[in-house]
């Protein structure tokens, strides 16, 4: 009895190697038979990952571009801005000696006046 537990444990055994060796076989055969197919689609891959990083060039492009003409706006607006407020500072300024000329030509009226009344007074007194 025990020889025939032996032989069924190495048909057992047997059989196991030879659906691996099976398996293997057919495991490479699928693997040839797919190397073209394998082939084009790594290809396929590859145009499609070149594809996605010219996208991703043209979009860092157009991003940096637009970065540089909002740059340059801003600093177009905030040049208005600084000349509307030298202009608005001169301007003020401008005013303020008219003002000042003003004030110190009505002076010199009243003076005057203030002298010719008393320069007739002294005459009518005199």
């Amino acid at each position: 009895m025990r020889n025939i537990r032996n032989n069924e444990l190495t048909d057992r055994r047997s059989a196991a190697n030879d659906a691996k060796a099976a398996l293997l076989q057919a495991y490479r055969a699928a693997k040839e038979a797919a190397e073209p197919t394998q082939l084009a689609r790594q290809a396929e891959r590859q145009a499609v990952a070149a594809a996605r990083e010219e996208r991703r060039i043209e979009r860092e492009r157009v991003k940096t571009e637009e970065r540089d003409r909002a740059q340059a706006e801003a600093a177009e607006r905030e040049a208005a801005i600084a000349a509307a407020a030298t202009a608005e500072a001169e301007a003020r300024e401008a005013a303020d000696k008219n003002r000042i000329s003003r004030v110190i030509e009505d002076e010199a009226a009243r003076k005057a006046e203030r002298d010719r009344r008393y320069a007739n007074r002294k005459a009518r007194q005199g």
